[in-house]
């Protein structure tokens, strides 16, 4: 199929990269025109990952349009908060009836809309023709080729199968699943608990403390995403643990690493400082969770401390009070 990825970070690179080896003719778009000339001619991107070589039939330009023209497919793959602002000068370009994936894991400040939503109100597109993609996709590993599975989600199952069979290579095995609500909320609150996960590491704690913020992260994603129609069953697979996990265990996972800086007692401005100004998705998206789990009537404790430390001077010590001095009840509520 031909295919258009917008967007040349690591996982915008490593989904190109996967849609080749599937057998694909994929164009990546770079906002740089500097990076879209060094990838077209070097068959690399060594700001986002480097040492790794990508294949030879992939191509790369700065120009959306060409980018664009004759794509089955558009995969959206750039910062969650800048959708809106680039979706609107795409929209025009994108061709009739092409499926549009979100790589995006987020929820728009403002609006609490999830990626999905924002697509389908910018490009005028009906949900059936948007597709997810979530999972436990570290991005470095999947373009080292290590083993990693992975889902498509979609209300249309035969777009959903469509997309699948597009991404399946050797090391990438997708799982296809209509519901887009779940693996969305899934993929967008793990990075505010992925930061709570490394703020506790950042401040030395352990394996227990990690599993249990996991847990109750899972519990309170679950409960905001059944509110909001999504299956529970969701939350027990690739999009829902399966994403947690390796986002809130790996150091590859800039949400924790993020996190960690904050333990260590660094300030927010201290910490984007440390990653070269790249501030973790979890951060950006923390306020729109909470705001989104506040106007359905839903308890987020930890989304609500990670929030308070960003942004209202709670300390990491204070976190750790708030939540183990919660009022006790049965693990099912």
């Amino acid at each position: 199929m031909r295919a258009a990825v917008l967007g040349a970070g690591s996982w915008g690179t490593t989904f190109a990269k996967v849609l080749v080896d599937a057998g694909n003719d994929v164009t990546l778009w770079a906002r740089r025109q500097d990076l879209a000339e060094r990838i077209e001619k070097e068959h690399a991107n060594p700001d986002y990952l480097p040492h790794i070589a990508l294949p030879d039939p992939l191509r790369a330009t700065h120009d959306a349009e060409l980018a664009l023209a004759g794509a089955e497919i558009v995969a959206f793959a750039i910062p969650s908060q800048t959708l809106r602002e680039n979706l609107t000068g795409w929209a025009p370009l994108l061709p009739r009836d092409a499926t549009l994936i979100s790589l995006m894991k987020g929820v728009e400040l403002g609006t609490t809309k999830r990626m999905s939503q924002v697509i389908a109100e910018v490009a005028d597109a009906p949900p059936d023709r948007i597709a997810v993609v979530s999972g436990p996709n570290l991005a470095l590993e999947i373009a080292q080729e290590q083993p990693t599975a992975t889902v498509v989600a979609c209300a249309d199952e035969r777009r959903a199968a469509t997309v699948q069979r597009a991404c399946s290579a050797t090391y990438f095995r997708p799982y296809t699943n209509l519901d887009v609500v779940g693996c969305e909320l899934g993929g967008a609150v793990k990075n505010v608990i992925a930061l709570a996960c490394g703020i506790a590491q950042g401040m030395g704690f352990g394996g227990n403390t990690l599993a249990s913020l996991i847990t109750r992260g899972l519990a309170e994603t679950a409960r905001l995403g059944v509110v909001l129609g999504a299956d529970p069953m969701t939350f027990a697979g690739l999009a829902g643990l399966g994403d947690l996990v390796a986002t809130c265990a790996s150091p590859l996972s800039r949400n924790r690493t993020f996190g960690e800086r904050l333990g260590r007692g660094e300030t927010l401005d201290e910490a984007q400082a440390a990653t070269h100004g790249q501030i973790a998705e979890g951060v950006k998206s923390c306020r729109a969770v909470l705001e989104l789990a506040q106007r359905s009537g839903v308890d987020v404790p930890i989304t609500a401390a990670v929030e308070a430390v960003c942004f209202r001077g709670l300390t990491p010590k204070e976190l750790l009070e708030r939540l183990m001095s919660r009022s006790v009840k049965s693990e099912a509520r």
